[in-house]
């Protein structure tokens, strides 16, 4: 018996990238209601972080250490948040745990906005320790409950994009969620025009406005009857692809009868136990730094570094243009890309990312700037959308936000970490006020952090990266 070579297709880089998009085109009306969403929460969580630090500055009167340990109280209880509240996603469902997120984030967001004409109003003057604390307390009530609010609000999203797509659709899913968030990150850049006219506090205000036009909107597409129609066409499609219904998972679970709580069984199930998931996400936690660094350090280096010029006055065009890149690059890499080993484009995209940083150690020039924002952004379109995917597909049926959440727990420690040490930073080689500016001693020490990530990994590789395709699938 003789057999005939046949000849293997070459790929074609063009379709490679086309036909994704084509394919997200198509993707239901439910899964647009969560774009549209995540878009315009980009927006207003980027635009109002980047001014958060000199916010503090200004209203609440705090130095740059404690400016930034109050940014990190919000992004470090963000992720926290994460951790305890993503499971509600699977409890609620999708749709109600993103409206009741958006409008719960909205809330304190009027409460950060309003709180320095609160203080100019004399309404704190019945309390000595309010007139002297109370933008601070405002502020902080404000950032718990947008805290309590983001918490359910990208594990939801996450498990939206499992819950209204398919196989086919999937992998472009959770890339354009990524991409799209960090477009709506981007458009902050063409704000300084409205900072400079009403200021950090009216900035404010216009972003909530802006987020209650993302509420609307998402009640508006992500109707009851959308999301459930979506659901049984999605269940089609998997089976016709051949992945089958998730009706027959659902009735195994429920004639299965109901366990006791164990707390030994939980700790074993839990996504922690299991130690290279464990690791692996740890390890992460050094060049995670660097976009901790986007709100915490690039708005003031580059106001204070470039002062007198125009990018020193119009800072967010630096430190909202990673977002822009991300949009571009991530589905172009996610295409190239979507065949190689995760395990090596995390090792590639972590060093692709964290090398640049020694180029802002080099000394303070536009050009190396931009290298530095260009280089650092496509290492992590390299590496991120795929960390997130591989945390959202390995996770059992029913417990995605869960794993998302439990995936986003070192993110705690990186923001806790880094907005500590990084207003001292500031302080020391960028100060605000008197002193020389050593910005570049500043950016070789947060080089040498964001390496180590890559070399973590490729040390641990032979151990941690053997079966890692495979959970990845």
């Amino acid at each position: 018996m003789s057999t005939t070579n046949v000849p293997e297709k070459k790929p074609n880089p063009l379709k490679e990238i086309v036909q994704p998009f084509i394919d997200l085109v198509h993707a239901p009306r439910a899964l647009w209601g969560i774009n549209v969403g995540y878009l315009i929460e980009g927006f207003v969580y980027f635009g109002m972080l980047t001014y958060l630090a000199m916010y503090f500055n200004k209203y609440a009167g705090l130095d740059d250490v404690w400016a930034g340990r109050m940014v990190g109280v919000l992004t470090w209880g963000i992720t926290l948040s994460m951790v305890f509240m993503g499971g509600l996603a699977d409890k609620w469902g999708v749709r109600i745990a993103l409206l009741a997120s958006l409008a719960l984030m909205i809330v304190g967001r009027m409460l950060l906005a309003g709180g320095p004409a609160l203080a100019a109003s004399g309404v704190f003057s019945v309390s000595a320790l309010l007139v002297k604390y109370g933008v601070l307390i405002a502020a902080l009530l404000g950032m718990l409950i947008v805290v309590l609010g983001y918490g359910m609000y990208q594990p939801a999203a996450y498990a939206a994009v499992r819950q209204f797509t398919t196989e086919k659709t999937s992998g472009m899913g959770y890339a354009m969620l990524y991409a799209l968030m960090n477009l709506g990150g981007w458009l902050p850049t063409f704000f300084g025009p409205i900072r400079q006219r009403v200021g950090i506090a009216g900035s404010f205000w216009v972003y909530v406005g802006i987020a209650s036009t993302g509420l609307i909107l998402t009640y508006l597409i992500l109707s009851k009857k959308v999301v459930n129609r979506t659901i049984d066409e999605i269940k089609a499609a998997r089976a016709k692809e051949g992945g089958g219904s998730d009706d027959k998972k659902q009735e195994d679970k429920k004639d299965k009868p109901k366990e006791p709580f164990s707390m030994g069984r939980w700790l074993r199930n839990h996504p922690l136990a299991d130690a290279k998931f464990s690791f692996f996400i740890f390890a992460l936690i050094p060049v995670q730094t660097l976009f901790a660094h986007n709100w915490l350090t690039i708005p003031m280096y580059v106001e204070r570094s470039y002062r007198g010029t125009w990018m020193g006055d119009n800072f967010e065009a630096a430190s909202n243009f990673n977002p822009l890149l991300i949009f571009v690059l991530v589905p172009i890499v996610t295409a190239f890309t979507e065949k190689a080993k995760v395990y090596n484009m995390m090792i590639w995209g972590t060093l692709v990312m964290a090398v640049p940083t020694f180029l802002l150690a080099m000394g303070t020039n536009i050009w190396l700037l931009a290298g530095y924002l260009v280089f650092t952004t496509l290492g992590e379109a390299m590496w991120q959308p795929r960390f997130l995917q591989y945390a959202a597909e390995i996770a059992p049926e029913g417990r995605t936000g869960e794993y998302m959440g439990v995936a986003q727990f070192p993110w705690v420690l990186t923001k806790m970490v880094t907005s500590v040490y990084s207003g001292w930073f500031l302080a020391h080689y960028v100060p605000e006020k008197g002193g020389e500016l050593h910005p570049e001693r500043m950016w070789f020490w947060y080089g040498v952090i964001a390496v180590s990530s890559s070399v973590i990994l490729l040390l641990a590789k032979g151990w941690l990266g053997k079966d890692f395709k495979t959970k990845a699938a």
